[in-house]
């Protein structure tokens, strides 16, 4: 290898091999002007001075430094392997798709996960049973308070047998009530009247409610409402709870005052002088803790095909009387409707009982359909309405004259179809549209053959 001369006689001068005597050669550029030659022991200290490093502890001389230094230096370097890499895609297409994914997934975490776990709470609360759970705790939903009592006298009775019609009835009513409490976390109570031994005088057998009710406040303890229904009612919009649709809002649906609506022209209030206040208004104290006793009105009076009942000292007194076996032997002829006509005698002349009753729009709880109370069907607060979405319909009096069992098939159509999902309403437009195409184009075959 060739070497250029030196510009300088004394050639190029070499700081710490040169002679401090020698000046011969180019200056040190560390001299900073000076005349004396710069060792390499001081250029290296001074370096390590600009750079943070002590005279006396230079770099990587430490313990640490050392021993990582040592480790750094021991494992294998693949730099030729890491340039030909980059740059290009490793591996298949599947794993470059699925690196893909991964990469996207990854940016959108946040949003996923506020999905993931919306999807999450809808499955635990509505499609698992979790959502009962919730429902009829007290603390929660309250479903807990609430008992259907549904006296299905699954075995016949004393009076008369069961046909295959009643049967299905029966077991249409049976399993609406069940898919309406396991919705909501309430209780229902299915009396088998059959096993009624009791009940072996025929009159006796009609007056079974009353002794129903205080059976079920027995075995539910801890239930504060009991809502009779007779097996004829089926209920219309199960998405509608007892809490929104009564319970909340009972100042609002309900009237103490009978005048309001009083088809059997009862004197109200008391008049008697030795009535107390509250017996002698017209609204009672007016508070909704004191409704024991909620009952709609129909055509012709009380009517106890669907009606509540709350737990109370009063409500026990009241069934007690209501239960008097005078009542049954000595005025069974008197009343046909058997405990219905016995309430409303006690309303007439017992004043204590009036504070405590309260009376609800029958279309609330209690629809008639088309010939109960006028053949026509048209009377707004008595007859179901299916633009308004009535709750329950009761088929009232149908053994008298009327199909019971095309009435249930018809109403439980009507609910199925008013109560669909997005999905099913899309499906049941189609199949429609379908339909109404393939009619339209046999008409025009016919009128193109005539």
């Amino acid at each position: 290898m060739s070497r250029s001369p030196s510009p300088r006689p004394g050639g190029w001068s070499s700081p710490g091999l040169n002679t401090p005597y020698d000046t011969g050669g180019r200056a040190s550029p560390y001299s900073n002007g000076g005349t004396h030659n710069v060792t390499w022991a001081s250029a290296q200290a001074r370096s390590a001075e600009v750079k943070g490093y002590t005279a006396f502890n230079p770099r990587n001389q430490g313990f640490f430094s050392r021993h990582f230094r040592r480790i750094s230096t021991s494992l294998p370097f693949s730099a030729e392997k890491e340039k030909m890499g980059r740059g290009r895609y490793q591996g298949s297409k599947v794993v470059q798709l699925l690196q893909r994914i991964g990469r996207s997934l990854y940016r959108l975490r946040k949003p996923l996960t506020v999905l993931f776990l919306v999807i999450f709470s809808i499955v635990m609360f509505y499609v698992t049973p979790l959502h009962r759970v919730y429902r009829r705790s007290s603390m929660f939903g309250g479903g807990n308070k609430f008992v259907i009592i549904l006296a299905a006298n699954q075995g016949g009775g004393v009076m008369e047998w069961k046909g295959p019609r009643e049967w299905a009835i029966e077991r249409d009513s049976v399993k609406n009530k069940k898919k309406y409490v396991k919705n909501w976390g309430y209780d229902l109570e299915i009396v088998d009247m059959s096993t009624k031994k009791r009940y072996a005088h025929e009159w006796r057998e009609s007056w079974e409610k009353v002794d129903t009710i205080r059976n079920a406040m027995r075995k539910y303890p801890h239930a504060e409402w009991f809502w009779w229904m007779d097996t004829n009612t089926f209920i219309m919009e199960p998405s509608y709870s007892l809490q929104s649709r009564i319970f909340n809002k009972l100042n609002k649906i309900t009237y103490r005052d009978i005048n309001h609506y009083n088809p059997l022209n009862i004197s109200h209030p008391p008049a008697d002088g030795y009535l107390d206040p509250e017996t002698l208004s017209a609204v009672g104290d007016g508070k909704i803790s004191s409704i024991n006793l909620i009952v709609p009105q129909d055509c012709g009076g009380f009517n106890l095909g669907s009606f509540f009942v709350r737990r109370s000292v009063w409500t026990d007194r009241l069934l007690d009387i209501w239960w008097d076996p005078v009542g049954y032997e000595q005025k069974h002829m008197e009343w046909e409707h058997k405990e219905q006509d016995a309430l409303e005698y006690m309303y007439t002349n017992q004043p204590w009982i009036r504070p405590h009753v309260a009376f609800i729009q029958q279309r609330s709880i209690n629809s008639f359909p088309p010939g109960a109370c006028g053949e026509k069907g048209d009377n707004p607060k008595i007859h179901y309405q299916e633009k308004d979405r009535d709750f329950v319909v009761n088929m009232a009096g149908c053994e008298w004259g009327r199909d019971c069992w095309a009435e249930m098939y018809n109403y439980r159509q009507l609910s199925n179809r008013l109560n669909r999902n997005p999905w099913e309403k899309f499906k049941d437009g189609i199949s429609d549209s379908i339909k109404k195409m393939r009619e339209s184009k046999k008409d025009d075959k016919k009128k193109g053959n005539h």
